[in-house]
């Protein structure tokens, strides 16, 4: 198994009650969880023994501090009642345990969420009698991408007091957002995503600890970078993980520790033949257009492909039969054919939520990337 990751952060003043609102918009008050040391109240519980989530909650406001943490294990609920394995991390903003910092400040994750080398076997309804692999790959990226979206929205908006200011869908930590499934921006300005992209391929930033800062803070940084500079981005989830890779084998000496506890890497990432190029000017050229400009652009650029729309048309068919109580067949996927099909149609979305905040989105196989890229072309910024 996998796992997919929904990240967020807001102020450390409302961190407690922001991981508290997640919880209860993902399992429920009602529901039982596991709780995991080292949680605070710990020594009410014993061993691995199912908690109700309302005491789990009642002990967190009265003893989550700035040195706490806290790791919950239990069932995560759908939009439509489907239910996942899920785990959901908080941690304060000084718990650490000498040079390591946790990864997750403030998320969980989709633990049980299938790799691509496991999307072997599923049961659909055929309603022709006749199979379509774009179709099948199609009908199972629909629910993906549905439960995503759903429980980053849970983590990050799950009532109206606009606590998280941004948030990601990602694959283990808060990596570049242009490299990633998924952003969240309560004020609209997607822009963000560039600029924490540079930051954490250039730089050498967690996103995780640098996410909240003001945009301009961030540009600044960016336009003190010498004309002409370039990082490269990897355009899917194979690449970015040999990136990882790197990183993790770079830091694995002392020599190579990040200079601060808040820091992937010292400097700047290194360049793989696969990635593409983003310029210092492209990234401030962007900055420079009213949000809703660059918003327009994406909401453009995320129309989907003619195999998409023809794969989408089938599987909802196949939805609707199944719905009428059609007979299933157990199908088999002997090789990648349904990934790739994937990693290269699945639909982009870009959705205006009614607390003014924007969401982006697509399956986990695949990356915000082309979406931006073609975003940028589209405003003469990219050529």
């Amino acid at each position: 198994m996998s796992e997919v990751a929904f990240h967020a952060w807001c102020e450390e003043s409302a961190k407690v009650d922001a991981f508290i609102a997640a919880v209860l918009a993902l399992m429920g008050a009602d529901a039982y969880c596991r709780p995991e040391p080292p949680t605070p109240g710990r020594p009410r519980w014993t061993g691995w023994d199912d908690v109700p989530v309302a005491e789990v909650v009642e002990i967190l406001r009265e003893k989550f501090t700035r040195k706490s943490a806290a790791l919950l294990w239990g069932t995560g609920r759908g939009a439509s009642g489907e239910q996942f394995w899920l785990r959901m991390q908080c941690h304060g903003v000084d718990y650490n345990v000498g040079r390591w910092k946790p990864e997750v400040l403030l998320g969980g994750d989709w633990q049980d969420f299938p790799s691509p080398e496991e999307m072997r076997c599923f049961e659909f309804v055929l309603p022709d009698g006749e199979r379509s692999p774009a179709a099948e790959a199609a009908y199972v990226a629909m629910y993906h991408q549905r439960m995503c979206e759903h429980a980053l929205l849970c983590v990050c908006s799950p009532d109206e007091s606009k606590r998280v200011t941004t948030g990601c869908i990602s694959s283990g930590r808060w990596y570049a957002p242009l490299e990633i499934a998924g952003t969240y921006h309560l004020d609209g300005n997607v822009a963000r995503d560039l600029v924490l992209s540079w930051m954490y391929i250039h730089e050498g930033e967690r996103i995780e600890y640098i996410a909240g800062l003001p945009m301009d803070a961030l540009a600044a940084r960016i336009e003190a970078t010498p004309k002409g500079t370039r990082i490269g981005i990897a355009t899917n989830a194979k690449h970015r993980g040999e990136h990882i890779v790197l990183d993790m084998e770079a830091t694995n000496t002392k020599l190579g520790w990040p200079l601060h506890p808040g820091a992937v890497r010292r400097g700047a990432r290194k360049r793989l033949p696969t990635d593409v190029e983003l310029s210092r000017e492209e990234v401030l050229a962007a900055l420079q257009l009213p949000p809703v400009v660059l918003l327009e652009a994406l909401e453009a650029s995320a129309v989907p492909d003619q195999d998409w729309r023809d794969a989408e048309a089938i599987a909802r068919a196949m939805t609707e039969a199944k719905e009428k109580g059609g007979a299933t067949s157990e199908i088999y996927w002997p090789d990648g054919t349904h990934v790739q099909f994937l990693k290269h149609h699945a639909p982009y979305h870009v959705r205006r939520l009614p607390n003014g905040g924007v969401l982006l989105a697509t399956h986990p196989y695949r990356t915000l990337w082309q979406l931006w890229a073609d975003a940028l072309n589209l405003l003469g910024i990219r050529r």
